[in-house]
């Protein structure tokens, strides 16, 4: 019997250890969701994923669906066959080597019980392919066609010649939730898919600043939540006024210190929101050097007055590598709309690059922190976000 089915491979799940179905079972849970209005069955056999029993007609819309999904590094549509030599020489000479010149057979022989050892299918497949197909050449190194066969210990073979690629990761939710702080720029949203990408499922705060900001720019960051939902699942976006406290501050405290009082006000309403929503970590997409306030000075004074973790996962990045991920991911479009958000209000011209706890905590003494703080929370906007 042959059937058509979709493999799925996964990849760092093989080094959990006695957890390792806890991983997989999350997996199998998103790939479901994934796919809650396709008809499929899912089933696991020794270190893949196999999806059957789909319509065809519908394969490459569970293609492009899966390849978001965290935690596979590779699909492929493959056919599946009872393990012989006989169906497998049959199956592969089936396929098509007329628009090639060279090609190769690797073999995965999972099933240590079948006679021949992964190389001896490789050389008498690749004979038999040779034998029927003249004009072909076995090239080991760059071929123009690779036929994949994996023998498993269900008794089932598959056949396949195109290898996708997916997102990798672990799957999302495996490492707990956090809050990303989500402006309408290029790296906050790249630094929410990062973050998803170890597994951390996420909510996000939106900071806007009306009338100084337009509506548009709050419009735009809801895109931008839908657009990293198709990777990170639902988002649960918490908007937060920010005109009030950006009026206080810039009346009350020295302009070049503005930025920073700004994002200290920020991390505290972030922990607030964490808290009351049972998120363990708070995200944001500062990359070191990028903007005055990203320097090590400035990150150390934002995040003293907070006590929950800080994930930077582009610490490092630089610009170009930010944009080739937002490009990857299709929220590149979005950010670059000409649209500011509330960092740009009020904004000084010699902004302090290396601020101190000491003045910073001076200079908030004239304002009442915690009556802003918690006015704000208390006129949050939430929207549930699901482009999964």
């Amino acid at each position: 019997m042959k059937r058509k089915v979709i493999l799925l491979k996964f990849g760092e799940l093989f080094l959990k250890g006695r957890n390792r179905h806890e991983f997989i079972n999350l997996l199998k849970k998103n790939i479901c969701k994934k796919l809650k209005d396709l008809k499929f069955k899912l089933d696991e056999t020794q270190g893949r994923l196999i999806i059957s029993e789909f319509d065809e007609e519908y394969e490459q819309e569970f293609v492009v669906r899966l390849q978001k999904v965290f935690g596979l590094i590779a699909i492929a549509c493959a056919f599946e066959i009872e393990t012989s030599l006989d169906n497998i020489e049959k199956n592969v000479l089936q396929m098509d080597f007329e628009n090639v010149k060279t090609f190769k057979i690797e073999t995965k022989r999972a099933d240590k019980n079948f006679p021949m050892t992964s190389m001896d299918v490789d050389k008498h497949i690749g004979e038999v392919v040779l034998e029927k197909y003249k004009h072909l050449k076995v090239d080991l190194y760059s071929p123009e066609k690779i036929v994949h066969i994996e023998l498993r210990t269900n008794g089932k073979s598959y056949i396949y010649d195109k290898l996708i690629s997916c997102v990798g990761g672990l799957p999302l939710g495996s490492a707990g939730k956090g809050l990303l702080l989500l402006s309408g720029g290029i790296d906050s949203p790249v630094a929410g898919y990062l973050m998803s990408k170890r597994g951390l499922e996420i909510e996000a705060v939106h900071f806007h600043s009306y009338p100084y900001t337009s509506l548009q720019a709050k419009e735009k960051v809801i895109q931008l939540a839908k657009e990293i939902s198709a990777y990170c699942g639902k988002i649960k976006l918490h908007i937060i006024s920010f005109t009030e406290i950006q009026e206080e501050i810039h009346r009350n405290c020295d302009a070049d210190y503005m930025i920073t009082i700004m994002r200290r006000i920020m991390m505290r309403i972030a922990e607030k929101i964490s808290n009351n929503n049972g998120l363990g970590a708070i995200v944001t997409g500062e990359s070191l050097g990028q903007v005055a306030s990203q320097t090590m000075q400035s990150m150390n004074v934002t995040n003293s007055v907070v006590s929950l973790p800080v994930f930077r996962p582009l610490i490092a990045f630089d610009k170009e590598e930010i944009m080739d991920i937002s490009r990857k991911i299709g929220t590149y479009e979005t950010s670059i709309l000409p649209y500011e958000d509330c960092c740009t209000v009020f904004l000084p011209k010699n902004p302090v690059i290396k601020p101190t706890i000491k003045k910073a905590e001076f200079l908030e003494n004239k304002l009442d922190i915690e009556s802003l703080v918690q006015t704000a929370i208390n006129n949050e906007e939430i929207l549930e976000i699901d482009e999964f």
